[in-house]
């Protein structure tokens, strides 16, 4: 028996169990390998998709995160700068694409999300803690709408999945709360103010702890006011604060690009030479102070008759001239019944009516200002900066 159990285990056909131990071992060293190579010719066909506005590819840029290859399978997530991302079925299009191109890949599954801290950075801990982006909404003068945008433009990015805070700094006259619909009075917790909230938004404004009074302010109550606002409410985690100004060159907006870091400015201007030449200076001023400019918003640009539909165009100033200062165009609003009835009612259009086309003009912008917002911070943050 010894001699036959010899013969068998020393036949080519049957190796011994320790070649098979080290044969498998092989395999599976072979295995391996394959999913390596595999995972390195993912993220090569990946580099081939580039983000039109940042201007890199999604692997460098880091929006390529949790990657997994099996049984010719791929999955990942687009981690992208923001949840408004104009871009985003584009890019997820694009790179469902280039995963396929590889040999032996059939299927790959793409999700979503978004992470608006990625080029925060050292700003994000120098500013109102677990805030992204502090953006401001400027203007000249009054009359221009700039509030109306504010409310709209802070409703927009939180429908489109962003976190938003809506600071009213309009301390002169706070018309944020008649806007969004707030008559309730906002509630200290431990030393801190809780915000309101309506339609996905938090909202603090001074117009919510003094009603009815003709408030009167100097340089430094000022001062005072605007860093209370900031600092002592309870904002949490946001993707966007935006803060709604008063309109000029006065001591709020100072205040504000002194106290915080702002990641940068909406300037709000009607097409008319006027309104432009005074927005202008706006610009400046936060220029001036190192505040990003994102860009204009031409406001009430046209009338569109409720009866028959033919735009009129109330202005003769436009996009020439804010091409003329240097300045990008974020979008146009329509000057419109329903947008100033909703502002009245306090339920800002892109939520009344979000299936109409003055609904659709904000989500563009919102989709806009997020875009910028997001190609001025991978600026300031890249190596080149």
């Amino acid at each position: 028996m010894g001699r036959f159990g010899f013969h068998r285990a020393c036949r080519q056909d049957q190796p011994l169990p320790g070649a098979a131990v080290l044969q498998g071992g092989r395999s599976c060293a072979r295995r391996m390998e394959q999913v390596q190579v595999a995972e390195e010719n993912i993220l090569a066909a990946l580099r081939r998709v580039v983000d039109p506005e940042l201007g890199r590819d999604i692997v460098s840029l880091g929006f390529v995160k949790g990657l997994t290859v099996a049984d010719g399978k791929v999955s990942f997530t687009l981690e992208l700068t923001t949840p408004a991302c104009p871009l985003r079925d584009v890019l997820k299009s694009q790179a469902e694409k280039a995963a396929l191109s590889v040999p032996g890949v059939k299927e790959v599954e793409v999700q979503i999300s978004a992470n608006t801290a990625r080029f925060a950075g050292a700003q994000r801990q120098r500013a109102i803690p677990g805030v992204s982006h502090v953006i401001a909404v400027a203007s000249g003068k009054g009359g221009v709408g700039k509030s109306t945008i504010s409310v709209n433009l802070a409703v927009a990015l939180a429908m489109l999945g962003a976190k938003v805070g809506l600071l009213d700094a309009d301390v002169y006259g706070p018309s944020i709360p008649k806007m969004m619909g707030l008559t309730e009075q906002p509630v200290a917790k431990e030393g801190r103010v809780i915000p309101l909230e309506r339609f996905g938004v938090k909202v603090m404004s001074l117009g919510l702890v003094v009603r009815d009074a003709a408030l009167i302010w100097r340089g430094p109550l000022l001062a005072r006011a605007v860093e209370q606002l900031l600092r002592d409410v309870e904002w949490g985690e946001l993707d966007y604060l935006i803060v709604d100004l008063p309109p000029g060159t006065g001591d709020v907006p100072l205040t504000l690009a002194q106290s915080v870091p702002v990641s940068g400015v909406v300037i709000v201007a009607t097409p008319q030479q006027v309104a432009l030449q005074v927005a202008a200076k706006a610009a400046a001023m936060f220029s001036k102070m190192g505040v990003p400019i994102l860009g204009v918003v031409d406001n009430m640009n046209m009338f569109i008759c409720p009866h028959c539909g033919k735009e009129s165009k109330i202005f003769d100033a436009g996009l020439g001239q804010i091409e003329e200062m240097g300045l990008d165009l974020l979008g146009s609003v329509p000057l419109d019944g329903m947008i100033v009835k909703d502002g009245d009612e306090g339920t800002p259009t892109v939520w009344a009516h979000p299936e109409s086309p003055q609904a659709g003009a904000f989500r563009s912008l919102a989709q806009a200002v997020a875009a910028r917002m997001s190609v001025v911070s991978a600026a300031a943050h890249s190596p080149t900066a």
